[in-house]
């Protein structure tokens, strides 16, 4: 079939297509940033339509000759109104669909029983399949509960708690039941639905039934760690869980807090109609664990759930001359040495993460915990590579925004601030054979409050900047030569 994906820069997205093309399928991508799937393996076998997911024209272009649409776009990015905004995109898809005359659509949701009051994660994954089946195209949609995989929200949430902490005081919703479900299953049954001629909804899951307070003592031993002390109590709220969830996990608490809200409901299959439409052999929990932790250890992790990474407000482009429009803060280094373009640019490559940023690593660690303790996102996100990056990639509270090897690296701040930073590295050769490498930190403020954030700050750039610059080169080989 001519298969568009919707989604294909995100966590199942892009594991996806390279099971569709594997399947014989022809695969064409929709992305807001093309540019994030430059470096993946398959981006030589797929079409690329760019344009925003709320775009009915631009949306319908790219359904043009195509048989089904995979859609795998989630709004759920820690910012407000998510359900709103997934509404918008689902009508958009709708109307895409019909106008290009599109035969099916295949959408992931989530689990949850209608009868009962559904978190508005769980409510707004429905209404999106409703959304959707107004259209003229078959529907199929498949809803699933906690998805494990080395990359996944769920996975990487249950993760860090168990591995941060060895004591837990936890809220009731540990003993709530769910069905997880690991990511090579999901990515079968998304495949698999294409070949069937019935439609309708089918609630996958795998072949455990668990508690969270089951799922995190089995992911302990699987790890290799010692029995972690859980103790429930009756106390603590979604809300507050949430807060907790979001300061010793990598989840932002934006995005903890619909998912904590969400465990509260048991999500487990009630109807398994599809494991007789398509027969095989679902992993157990244990050996998808396995599969995860192998995948991490191996760095062999193709997307994680910050993937996709938010689409934010408008906002200067780093590129702007300082007179394009609004104030942009400028701290500039510029350092020249005798090491090779290539081998800075490797180094550059691998900041952050557990990589560090090359000096000052306590000033960052404070940081990251301030953007953590207020609800953002701090350091524990990490890399997805420990040296490879492709744009789109998380790196701690950063994002990559522009990568051209071996010359420009910029990361666009994904911390919570009064404004937009962005950090970029440019290396290139100068006439007499050295090379000239430029660190330069920009920040566009919002209001006064971002001016009073930038002036507080300015002190401590004269502590981390130039010597994190100069660190940066000393690794990179050789020593400086001057300034």
């Amino acid at each position: 079939m001519n298969v568009l994906v919707l989604g294909a820069t995100g966590y199942v997205g892009g594991r996806l297509v390279p099971e569709l093309l594997a399947n014989g399928h022809t695969v064409r991508c929709f992305a807001r940033t093309p540019q994030k799937l430059a470096t993946r393996p398959w981006r030589s076998q797929v079409d690329v339509y760019a344009g925003d997911a709320n775009d009915v024209t631009a949306l319908t272009a790219a359904c043009d000759g195509i048989d089904a649409v995979v859609f795998l776009i989630h709004a759920m990015d820690g910012q407000a109104n998510f359900s709103a905004r997934e509404a918008m995109m689902a009508k958009a898809a709708r109307d895409a669909t019909t106008a290009a005359k599109v035969d099916r659509l295949i959408y992931l949701g989530g689990l949850g029983d209608d009868s009962t009051k559904l978190s508005e994660h769980l409510a707004s994954r429905h209404k999106v399949g409703a959304i959707l089946r107004e259209g003229s195209a078959r529907v199929t949609e498949l809803r699933a509960g906690v998805i494990i995989g080395s990359g996944s929200a769920s996975f990487e949430m249950l993760r860090h708690l168990v591995e941060m902490l060895p004591a837990m005081v936890t809220p009731k919703w540990v003993g709530t039941r769910t069905q997880p479900i690991g990511i090579r299953d999901v990515l079968h049954y998304l495949v698999g639905v294409l070949e069937l001629d019935e439609d309708g909804i089918f609630e996958i899951g795998g072949p455990d039934v668990l508690t969270y307070h089951d799922m995190m003592r089995r992911y302990a031993e699987l790890a290799g760690l010692r029995r972690r002390l859980i103790l429930p109590v009756p106390l603590l709220t979604p809300r507050l869980s949430s807060l907790w969830v979001g300061l010793v996990t990598p989840l932002p608490t934006g995005i903890a807090r619909p998912l904590v809200a969400s465990l509260v409901t048991e999500v487990t299959v009630s109807d398994d109609r599809i494991r007789t439409l398509l027969p095989f052999e679902l992993m157990r929990f244990d050996d998808a664990v396995r599969a995860a932790l192998q995948r991490i250890q191996d760095l062999d992790v193709a997307s994680t759930w910050a993937s996709a990474g938010p689409a934010g407000p408008a906002v200067p482009n780093a590129d702007d001359p300082l007179w394009a429009g609004g104030k942009l803060f400028v701290d500039e280094r510029r350092l020249t040495t005798t090491v090779p373009v290539d081998d800075v640019f490797a180094t550059v490559m691998s900041i952050g993460g557990r990589n560090g940023y090359f000096s000052s690593r306590g000033l960052w660690r404070v940081r990251g915990a301030i953007d953590k303790a207020i609800g953002g996102i701090g350091l524990r996100r990490g890399r997805r590579h420990p040296t490879e990056l492709c744009v789109g990639d998380p790196i701690d509270f950063w994002r990559v925004e522009a990568l051209e090897p071996p010359r420009l690296l910029r990361l666009r701040a994904e911390m919570l601030l009064p404004g937009t930073a962005w950090l970029e590295f440019h290396v290139t050769p100068t006439a007499d054979g050295r090379t000239l490498v430029v660190q330069r930190a920009r920040f566009a403020p919002r209001g006064v409050a971002g001016r009073a954030y930038w002036y507080a700050v300015t002190p401590f750039h004269r502590f981390v900047f130039p010597s994190m610059l100069r660190r940066l080169v000393d690794r990179a080989g050789t020593q400086t030569v001057g300034l």
